[in-house]
């Protein structure tokens, strides 16, 4: 702020003796630079505000023995990746940050300071960060750090699109929480702070409002949330302050090895339509390339994001043949891993294991579950990491025999799964 206000008398006194500033002293290398230094300070200010008290360390590229290939066009935005050596497949989140990092502790990836402890392992969340809770920007914040921090580590942390970053990202709000609206609202003070205080530093392009031109009052919106309501379009719609640096960093589709993540499902036409080409033109929408409505493969009922197929509650209703036929044509699949449709019975697999669904409704604003994560290491089957006192931690694993009925050992008095509407 001193060198800000310092900057600006300056430039006052100088217009008052009708004299512009000497090209000098903008050519001296040290004040020539304390306008970005100013810019990234503030930016560090805004951040540890908003995130809860966090500094995110700084960004590295993913390290060679990832033996990942860049491609500086896609902003490394991977849909082919190869099995890694552990794999940790964690399900919707929906704004609870402290079962997000529950989920992620079970799964020995961070220590209780919240720290990176799981060395070179990769993780995919598959989507539904967002709404039905008050931690969303925490949770995208908290996110952001880890996946610095495994970079360092050999690890990686690969965050998906679920139906409800597509909704917040289109201006739908439906199953925003009370909690959420403030979390937004605060976020758009600390922004505008921040602005403004940038504004102040001669040197520095004066920031864009991502206000400008919303109303200050919707209808059908209760007047004490206005704030709210208007902080969080600000901040998801598309290329928004928040949409565009974190949300654009999502697949929506995911290839790791032999196990094809979504957060719905897929389709045959889906697949034709091409997985790569499906993340990059969701990618280019939420960046505000391509209009205010997602494409029509993120909408509806049989919608990639949307989807449920596959995830039923009753194991004779998911489709079988369909997802058999998905999954040969996609090179190496054996099977799709998906979020979305809550289990209530906790981690499960179907159709032989062809279908996994992972969404436990862990979130307080879902159905309270318990965290759970699935783990694949090496080429050993993949086993359920549970927090559920009634199973026996570590152990649980999906049963690689089961034709019809639930892949997981269950407790006697196990709860049926639900489906959860969006």
């Amino acid at each position: 702020m001193y060198i800000s206000r310092y900057y600006t008398t300056m430039n006052e006194r100088s217009l008052l003796r009708e004299k512009p500033i000497p090209m000098e002293y903008f050519e001296d290398p040290i004040c020539r630079d304390v306008p970005n230094f100013v810019s990234a300070f503030v930016d560090s200010f805004v951040d540890f505000s908003v995130s809860g008290g966090l500094f995110l360390p700084p960004a590295s590229p993913p390290p060679a023995s990832q033996n990942v290939p860049a491609d500086p066009s896609s902003s490394q935005l991977h849909t082919w990746l190869p099995s890694p050596d552990r794999l940790i497949a964690v399900g919707d989140l929906h704004g609870d940050l402290s079962k997000s990092k529950e989920a992620l502790r079970l799964a020995g990836l961070i220590d209780g300071s919240g720290r990176w402890i799981g060395g070179s392992a990769t993780v995919v969340q598959i989507g539904d960060v967002l709404d039905r809770g008050g931690d969303e920007l925490k949770i995208l914040y908290f996110l952001e750090k880890l996946k610095r921090e495994a970079a360092k580590d050999g690890g990686m942390i690969i965050t998906m699109n679920g139906n409800h970053e597509i909704m917040n990202v289109e201006g739908d709000f439906r199953y925003v929480t009370k909690e959420g609206l403030e979390e937004f609202r605060a976020w758009g003070d600390w922004f505008s702070v921040g602005n403004k205080m940038k504004a102040l530093c001669v040197g520095l392009e004066t920031p864009k409002d991502p206000f400008q031109g919303l109303p200050t009052a919707f209808r059908g919106v209760k007047e004490e949330f206005h704030p709210g309501f208007r902080a969080r379009i600000a901040a998801l719609h598309p290329n928004g302050p928040i949409s565009g640096r974190f949300l654009s960093q999502n697949t929506t589709v995911l290839v790791v090895g032999e196990s094809v993540f979504v957060h719905g499902g897929l389709l045959p036409g889906h697949v034709s339509y091409g997985l790569q080409r499906i993340n990059e033109e969701v990618r280019d929408w939420i960046k505000g390339l391509s209009g205010k409505f997602a494409p029509d493969y993120c909408r509806r009922s049989n919608a990639v994001v949307w989807l449920r197929k596959f995830s039923d509650e009753s194991a004779t209703n998911c489709d079988c043949s369909l997802l058999k036929h998905v999954l040969d044509t996609i090179p190496g699949a054996k099977r799709m891993i998906m979020g979305h449709t809550i289990q209530m019975a906790g981690i499960n697999g179907v159709c032989n294991n062809q279908a996994i669904r992972i969404d436990v409704g862990m979130s307080k604003g879902c159905a309270d579950g318990f965290p759970e994560v699935l783990e694949f290491v090496g080429n050993s089957p993949p086993r359920i990491l549970t927090s559920n006192p009634y199973m026996k931690q570590y152990t649980n694993s999906l049963n690689v025999d089961t034709k019809d009925g639930l892949g997981l050992l269950l407790h006697e008095h196990a709860q049926k799964q639900v489906e959860v509407k969006a």
